[in-house]
C-alpha cells in the first residue's frame, strides 16, 4: 500500500498536463495506454489523488509536447519553478526564490553529482530531455529521502521496461535559430522490450547539434560626477556564436529472479560540448566624461585615458555525467520487504587549450586621439560614436597584440553509494494499514579541481590585421574583430614567437582544491493509512565527515602554502506528511519537515589570496550547513473528471544562511587574523545568517471533452535575510511567478501554446541596495502543433520564444537605473517527424 503510493508520481500543484504511462496493481502489471492531451491530463489528475507528498511532475509525454531541449527547460513550467539561463536556454533551476546550489538532483533515486567545479548544483542542460520518463520536483520530504535540500529534490526518472509494451521510437528534427540563420541537426531513439518473461530491456540515444548566437552589451564601473552625471567606465559589446553539442546514452535492465525477487541495472551517459566564440570590443576609461547632454555622455583622450580592446575568446568545454547503478526488491513469506542498491556516479568538467582571451589594444592618450560618446536613453542598449583626428579608429593595424592565455581546467567529482532498506506492512481488522520502514546510505564525494593558466605576450610585430575577421553583431557596427579559425591558426603556430611565457602561478594554484566528504544516513518511519487519512512519519540521522585541502597563496610574492582542514557534524531531522478526505472530491495534504544543505564546495575549499595591503579573499572550512524547518499544506478539489482546482501555502525558516562577508582588522571574530595569516581587509563567507521564504501556489487544470485544455499556476513568494547591515530578499527570488496552457485537439491534430512569466529577481549583492544587481521580469511563449499522419507517424513543429524576450540585468541606481548586462537571443523552430513501430 505505502510503497505504491510514494513512489506515485504526483502533484500538489499541478501545473502541465502529465502522465501516467502505466500503473501496477499488488497482483498484476497492468499496461495503460494514454492518448492525446485530454488523456494525460486525466490520467495525472487520478495519479495525484493516490499522492502523499508535495510533488509537481512532467512526464515523457508531455515534454514531447514542448520545445525543451533539456531537463531544465523541461521543468520550467512547474509552479514555484524559475530557471536560470545561459545564451538563452535554461541551465540550473531555482525553486520556490532558492538559489540552485539548494536544491537536489537525483536520477533514478541515485544522487547526481556535479560537472562544475566549484559546485554542488548539477547543470541540468546536460541531460537531453527525450532520455527522460519523468521528471518529479519533490518539494516535501520524508525520513527514506536524503535530506540535504530546502528549495527541493529533482528526481529524474528514465525509461524502464517494467510494465511497458514493446515499442521503439523514432525522431528526425531539424532546429533553426533566427538570430545565425543556422540549421542544426537532431534525432535519436528510445525503446523497450520484454526479451524473456523475466527479462526486460529499454533505453535510448540521442544526439543533438544547437548553433545559436547571442549579442550581448555590458556595461560596469557606475558612477557619479560630483555635478550628479551617472556614466559607466566600462562599456564591452560582446557578439557570440554557441555550438552545443549532446549525446546521451541510457540502458535499463529489469530481472525477475524468483517470485520473490526483483532485480535491476540502469545506466547512464550524458556528454555535453560546448563551443564558444565570443569576439567583444572593449573600452575603458580613466576619467570622467568631459561632456554631457541629456541622455548622452562624451569622454575624451584629452582628459584621460581611453584604453580600447579588440578581443576573442575561444574556448571549448565537455561536461561528462556517467552513472551506473545495480539492486533490487526482495519479499519474505513473513511479509518483510527489502530494497537494496550500490551505485557509481562520475561527472566531469574538461577545457582544453581555451585561448581566453587573445586580447589586441590600443591606449588612446594624447589630446586629438579619441573622443567616445554612449546614449544611456534605452535601458536595453547604450550604442556609441567615436571621433578621432590621430587615427583611423577602425584600421585593426593599430591594435597590438596584449596577450594570448591558454587555459586548462579539469574538475571531477565521483560519488560512490550503498543502500539497504526493510520495511513491513499490518493490516487490522478494522482495513488500517501499518507500515514500518528503516534503512541506511551511505555516500562517500570526491571532488578535484585542477586549472592551469599559461600566459603569452611580448609580440610586437602582431596585430590584429593579421587575424581580422567578419562579426555577426546585429545591433551595431563595431568594426574590425578577430577571426576565429584565423587567430586559432596564428597563435598555435607562433608560440614560439612571443617574447614572454608565464605561466600564471596565482591563477593557476589559487582555484585548486580537493574536497572529500562522506555522509552516513540511518533513518526510520512509520506510516498509517484508513480509507480517509494517511500519516507517514519518522527520522533521519545524517553524520558527515569532510576534509578538505587547498592552496594559500601570496599574489605578490607567489608563494604557495598547501592546507588541509577537517570538519565533521551530525543532524537527526524529523519529518511528518499526511493526507485526508475531507470529503469525496476534496484532499487536504501536507509535510512538515526539518532539513539541511551542506555548504557550496567553492565557499568550503580552504584557498586564500593574500597581498602586500593585507587584503585577503579566502574559503572557509569550518562552514556549518544550512539547516531549515518546512512547511507545505495544500487543498485539492476534483469537481470532475480531468478537472482539479487546488491552493497550498509554504513557509521555510533557514538557519546559517551563509554569505560572504567583508572583515576589518578589529572585527569579531578574527579580529585581523584568519588561520595564521594578518589582514587589513577580508572577504570570507561566513555563517549566522538567516532568512525566511513564505509563499502561495494556484493552480488549475481541466480537460474539456470538445478537445480544450486550460493549465494555469501561479506563484506567490516573499522571502527575507537578514545580512549584518541590511535586511534582503534571497537571490535568485522571483515574487511572482505564472505559466498558462491552452491546448487543443481534434482527430490527428494536435496544439497548444504556452505563455511563461517570472517577475525581477536580485542577482548578486553589490555594496549597498541601489548597487545591486537585478535580473529584470521575463516573458516567453512557445507553440507547438503536431498532426498524426498514421498510427506509427507524427509530424510536428515547435517555436520556442516566439515573442523573442531578451536577457536585462541592471542596477536601480543612484540617480538612473544602470544597465549592467543586454543579451538578445531571438526565436528557435524544431521541424521533426516522429516514428512509432
Amino acid at each position: 500500500m505505502f510503497k505504491k503510493t510514494l513512489l506515485a508520481i504526483s502533484v500538489a500543484s499541478l501545473s502541465m498536463p502529465l502522465i501516467a504511462q502505466e500503473s501496477q496493481t499488488e497482483d498484476d502489471a497492468e499496461v495503460i495506454k494514454v492518448v492525446g492531451q485530454r488523456g494525460m491530463l486525466t490520467s495525472a489528475i487520478a495519479t495525484q489523488r493516490a499522492a502523499d507528498t508535495v510533488n509537481s511532475v512532467v512526464t515523457n509525454a508531455t515534454i514531447g509536447n514542448l520545445p525543451d531541449q533539456n531537463v531544465a527547460e523541461a521543468v520550467r513550467r512547474l509552479p514555484g519553478v524559475n530557471v536560470l539561463d545561459d545564451q538563452g536556454e535554461g541551465r540550473f533551476i531555482s525553486v520556490r526564490g532558492l538559489d540552485p546550489e539548494l536544491n537536489a538532483a537525483t536520477l533514478n533515486g541515485l544522487r547526481l553529482p556535479a560537472p562544475e567545479g566549484d559546485t554542488r548544483a548539477v547543470a541540468l542542460d546536460v541531460i537531453p530531455s527525450e532520455l527522460v520518463e519523468s521528471i518529479e520536483v519533490i518539494k516535501t520530504l520524508i525520513p527514506e529521502m536524503d535530506a540535504d535540500t530546502i528549495g527541493a529534490t529533482v528526481r529524474i526518472n528514465t525509461i524502464s521496461g517494467n510494465n511497458r509494451e514493446d515499442f521503439i521510437n523514432v525522431q528526425a528534427i531539424a532546429s533553426y535559430n533566427d538570430l545565425n540563420e543556422k540549421y542544426s541537426p537532431e534525432y535519436g531513439i528510445d525503446f523497450s522490450r520484454k526479451l524473456t518473461d523475466k527479462l526486460a530491456i529499454a533505453g535510448g540515444f540521442k544526439v543533438s547539434e544547437r548553433k545559436t548566437a547571442t549579442d550581448n552589451l555590458e556595461m560596469d564601473g557606475w558612477d557619479q560626477t560630483d555635478g550628479g552625471t551617472v556614466y559607466a567606465d566600462a562599456v564591452e559589446y560582446r557578439d557570440y556564436d554557441v555550438e552545443r553539442e549532446r549525446t546521451g546514452i541510457s540502458l535499463s535492465l529489469d530481472f525477475s529472479a524468483s517470485e520473490t525477487t526483483e532485480l535491476f541495472l540502469r545506466t547512464l551517459y550524458s556528454k555535453f560540448d560546448d563551443f564558444e566564440n565570443r569576439r567583444r570590443l572593449v573600452f575603458e576609461m580613466d576619467e570622467a566624461p568631459s561632456a554631457f547632454s541629456g541622455e548622452t555622455v562624451t569622454f575624451d583622450s584629452a582628459d584621460g585615458e581611453i584604453s580600447v580592446r579588440r578581443g576573442l575568446k575561444d574556448r571549448f568545454e565537455s561536461q561528462v555525467i556517467k552513472t551506473f547503478e545495480v539492486g533490487g526488491e526482495t519479499e519474505l513469506n513473513n511479509g518483510w520487504e527489502f530494497e537494496y542498491a550500490a551505485s557509481y556516479a562520475e561527472a566531469s568538467e574538461n577545457e582544453y587549450k581555451t585561448q581566453d582571451p587573445t586580447r589586441f589594444r590600443r591606449d588612446f592618450d594624447e589630446a586629438g586621439d579619441l573622443a567616445v560618446t554612449f546614449d544611456y536613453s534605452d535601458l536595453t542598449f547604450s550604442p556609441f560614436s567615436v571621433t578621432s583626428e590621430n587615427f583611423d579608429f577602425n584600421d585593426p593595424s593599430i591594435y597590438e597584440l596584449n596577450k594570448v592565455e591558454f587555459v586548462d581546467g579539469t574538475a571531477q567529482e565521483e560519488e560512490v553509494t550503498l543502500q539497504f532498506d526493510a520495511e513491513r506492512e499490518f493490516v487490522f481488522n478494522n482495513g488500517a494499514e501499518f507500515e514500518i520502514k528503516f534503512g541506511g546510505k551511505y555516500r562517500q564525494k570526491d571532488k578535484e579541481v585542477d586549472v592551469e593558466i599559461v600566459e603569452y605576450s611580448d609580440f610586437d610585430t602582431y596585430t590584429l590585421a593579421q587575424v581580422v575577421g567578419q562579426q555577426t553583431y546585429t545591433l551595431f557596427d563595431l568594426g574590425p574583430l578577430p577571426d576565429l579559425a584565423a587567430t586559432r591558426a596564428f597563435n598555435n603556430a607562433n608560440l614560439n614567437s612571443f617574447g614572454d611565457v608565464e605561466r600564471l602561478i596565482v591563477d593557476s594554484q589559487l582555484d585548486d582544491f580537493i574536497v572529500e566528504e562522506d555522509v552516513l544516513a540511518l533513518f526510520v518511519q512509520a506510516g498509517y493509512e484508513t480509507d480517509k487519512f494517511l500519516v507517514i512519519g519518522g527520522f533521519r540521522y545524517e553524520q558527515t565527515d569532510t576534509a578538505s585541502s587547498g592552496n594559500y597563496v601570496d599574489s605578490d610574492s607567489e608563494s604557495v602554502e598547501s592546507r588541509r582542514f577537517d570538519k565533521d557534524y551530525s543532524n537527526l531531522l524529523p519529518s511528518v506528511a499526511f493526507k485526508y478526505e475531507l470529503q469525496d472530491d476534496v484532499l487536504l495534504r501536507g509535510g512538515v519537515y526539518q532539513s539541511i544543505v551542506r555548504p557550496k564546495l567553492g565557499k568550503l575549499a580552504p584557498f586564500l589570496e593574500t597581498n602586500e595591503d593585507f587584503e585577503i579573499e579566502a574559503g572557509n572550512p569550518d562552514l556549518a550547513p544550512y539547516e531549515a524547518n518546512n512547511l507545505d499544506i495544500s487543498l485539492e478539489y476534483y469537481f470532475d473528471e480531468g478537472a482539479v482546482v487546488q491552493a497550498g501555502i509554504f513557509y521555510k525558516d533557514i538557519d546559517n544562511f551563509i554569505v560572504d562577508q567583508e572583515f576589518g582588522p578589529d572585527d569579531a571574530p578574527y579580529n585581523g587574523v584568519y588561520n595564521g595569516v594578518a589582514f587589513e581587509e577580508a572577504v570570507i563567507p561566513q555563517n549566522g545568517e538567516t532568512a525566511t521564504v513564505v509563499g502561495f501556489e494556484f493552480a488549475y487544470n481541466q480537460a474539456f471533452e470538445s478537445g480544450l485544455i486550460l493549465v494555469f499556476n501561479y506563484t506567490y513568494t516573499d522571502s527575507e535575510a537578514d545580512l549584518s547591515d541590511r535586511t534582503i530578499v534571497l537571490p535568485s527570488t522571483s515574487e511572482t511567478t505564472y505559466n498558462a496552457t491552452v491546448g487543443y485537439e481534434s482527430g490527428p491534430f494536435s496544439t497548444r501554446f504556452t505563455y511563461s512569466y517570472r517577475d525581477d529577481y536580485l542577482d548578486e549583492l553589490g555594496g549597498d541596495a541601489l548597487e545591486d544587481r537585478w535580473v529584470e521580469d521575463q516573458t516567453k511563449m512557445d507553440v507547438t502543433a503536431s498532426y498524426d499522419v498514421s498510427e506509427q507517424i507524427q509530424v510536428f513543429v515547435k517555436f520556442a520564444n516566439i515573442n523573442d524576450t531578451d536577457y536585462v540585468a541592471y542596477q536601480k541606481g543612484p540617480g538612473r537605473p544602470r544597465l549592467l548586462q543586454y543579451e538578445t537571443y531571438s526565436w528557435t523552430g524544431r521541424f521533426g517527424v516522429e516514428v512509432n513501430f
